[in-house]
């Protein structure tokens, strides 16, 4: 006996609901093979979720076209970065500048190592430091702005990044917000096709015949499963019984 397989995806549980709902063979509610409320809560479900799943797919869309951008200025702005304490520690290095320099950005004066910049915390954080920092280096007097980034391309390099940062933030938030909900629905959706399914077979369980009777549920939109070998003992059984019926007795 073939084992039913419910829906394991949305677009599967759509068709599964739509399929029951739509058949023309049934137009007449009082014929339905089952029963009417659940058609009427169906009815009202249905629209919910399929709106829920376009929300969702909505905010997936918007998400990916924004980490493209916030992928580049978040390149960019690490490259700015970089290169700006790069050229610090030359411009210290050929003696421009004072190993005292450092302390502005909120660096130890000894400490020529980069500072790591790999997460979007490190860029917020470093960005924030040399930005204020050579602000305050110039204005007090400790020597003349770094070029080659000039703190105005890093400025504006790190505002790009920082203002797609937070635009992430708000897409992944409403994107993980509608997927919740989406969520939701799955399991309300997923009884309802179970309760459907149940009050279909039980509909046609007075039925002799085996093959009319899944073929009646199949109608409705129930999906079964035939186990190795299943379909090929059907089809014995079938011709042992076309050749008993031949047979004169």
């Amino acid at each position: 006996m073939p084992y039913r397989r419910l829906p394991n995806t949305d677009a599967a549980r759509i068709r599964a609901l739509e399929t029951a709902l739509n058949n023309e063979e049934f137009s007449n509610i009082n014929n339905l093979p089952f029963s009417l409320h659940l058609r009427q809560k169906i009815e009202f479900f249905l629209p919910k979720f399929k709106t829920a799943i376009t929300n969702s797919q909505c905010a997936r869309d918007k998400q990916n076209v924004n980490s493209r951008k916030y992928a580049e200025y978040t390149r960019k702005a690490k490259l700015y970065i970089s290169h700006f304490l790069q050229v610090l520690n030359f411009t210290i290095a050929r003696g421009e500048l004072k190993p005292m320099a450092r302390t502005f950005y909120g660096i130890d004066e000894h400490d020529t190592k980069l500072p790591s910049l790999v997460s979007d915390q490190d860029l917020l954080e470093w960005g924030a430091k040399i930005i204020t920092g050579e602000q305050e280096r110039t204005r007090n007097g400790g020597g003349s702005p770094v070029y080659s980034p000039s703190i105005a391309l890093v400025k504006v390099n790190y505002e790009n990044f920082k203002q797609a940062y937070a635009s992430q933030k708000q897409f992944q938030q409403n994107s993980a917000r509608c997927s919740a909900e989406v969520a939701q629905y799955r399991g309300e959706a997923d009884e309802y096709i179970l309760t459907l399914w149940n009050e279909i077979e039980a509909h046609y369980a007075d039925l002799e015949d085996e093959e009319i009777r899944r073929q009646k549920c199949e109608h409705f939109g129930l999906v079964y499963v035939f186990r190795k070998g299943e379909k090929e003992e059907i089809k014995r059984k079938k011709e042992a019984e076309r050749i008993t019926l031949k047979l004169p007795f």
